[in-house]
Parts: C-alpha cells; structure tokens; sequence
C-alpha cells in the first residue's frame, strides 16, 4: 500500500508510529530505531513522523515513557494482587522482572540504552517515579516511625538496583537462558532474600 493510501485518520497516526517503533526497536535493537525506518514501516511518507516527534530522541522518549508507565501499571496490580507483606513483595519483584525479561530492548532503552540523562525528560522522569511508587510504598510497610526517611530512601534505592541488577542479569542470559523458568525462580528467590534481609522478616 502507498503512503498516502494508509488508512491512517487524525490521532491514530502517533499510535501507529509508536507500534512499528517498538517492533523495530524489539526486534533490531535502539540503534534502528529511526524516523524513516518508523515511518517506512507505517507506509507513511518519511516527513509524516515529525507531525508528531520533533526528533528521533523525542520518539525514543515517548517509548520510554510508554514501557515505564506499561511497568507502572503492572507494579500496581501485582500490588494489589495480595495483602500479605512478602508475598507483594515478591509479586512486585516477579512482575518487574518478567517485564524485562519479555521486553528486553524496550527495558534498556527505559534505562538509556542510546540516549542518555532520561532524567532532562520531565514526562519520562515523572513515569520512572510512578513505576517505582508500588515498591517504595511496599518497602514504608515495614520502616516506619520516627527517623525512617532516610532509611526508606536508602532501602528502596537498595531494592531497586537490586532488582535492575536481576533484570540485566535475566536479559543477558547470565541466570540460565531467557524463557526459561530457572532462572526467573532465581532471580525472584534472591529479592525474596533481599527484602527478608532489609525487613527482618
């Protein structure tokens, strides 16, 4: 189908873009993912993109936005999935992880796999935020009262390079080879260690 034969209508385009990109960046890796490559893959003439990303940082942008709100989302049903302390805990870890291990490009561009300082990216910081709110909020159950700031900082820092750690760990194939359950139950087993060892518990 020819580009301007796309049955693409006002609103629908940026979807379709971001689509193909995630396909693109799954399949081939951050490096291919370009505006002309996108919009090859859409059937939409190379200038159709910047309608919608000013550059090809903004669109990788949007990406990362989308992957860490897509890990806010699961992060909180695993939440809420059980009221009994470690068992969240080791539901949030297991969510986490599964979502990098089925994602694996999508996860390291969220962490700056071809683009750096995220962190300049207000929309894609504030989504970084809210996918880590599940276990920070999970970790305050058990540091509470006075003087326990500081504490949860360090502690939900602690967790979550922890858990990142696993997560490269899984994708690289380091804890047994990716879909293999072995070392998804690993990885899973040493947060479950982790938290006992931050909690006490």
């Amino acid at each position: 189908m020819a580009p301007s034969d796309r049955p693409y209508h006002h609103g629908t385009l940026r979807t379709a873009l971001l689509t193909e990109a995630r396909q693109i960046l799954e399949r081939d890796g951050a490096e291919s993912v370009s505006l002309r490559a996108v919009a090859r893959a859409a059937g939409v003439s190379p200038t159709a993109p910047y309608n919608h990303f000013a550059s090809r940082r903004d669109l990788l942008a949007a990406m990362a936005g989308d992957g860490f709100a897509d890990l806010a989302s699961r992060q909180q049903q695993a939440a809420a999935s059980t009221s009994a302390r470690e068992a969240r805990f080791v539901a949030l870890s297991r969510s986490y992880l599964d979502f990098a291990a089925t994602q694996p490009q999508l996860y390291r561009l969220m962490f700056g796999a071809g683009v750096q300082h995220w962190h300049d990216v207000p929309a894609v910081a504030a989504a970084k935020s809210a996918a880590i709110l599940p276990l920070r909020t999970a970790i305050a159950e058990r540091l509470t009262g006075p003087g326990e700031t500081a504490s949860l900082d360090i502690a939900v820092v602690a967790a979550w390079s922890v858990a990142h750690g696993l997560a490269m760990l899984l994708i690289d194939g380091s804890l047994d080879r990716r879909p293999s359950p072995a070392g998804m139950d690993l990885a899973t087993a040493a947060m479950r260690w982790f938290f006992a060892q931050v909690t006490g518990d």
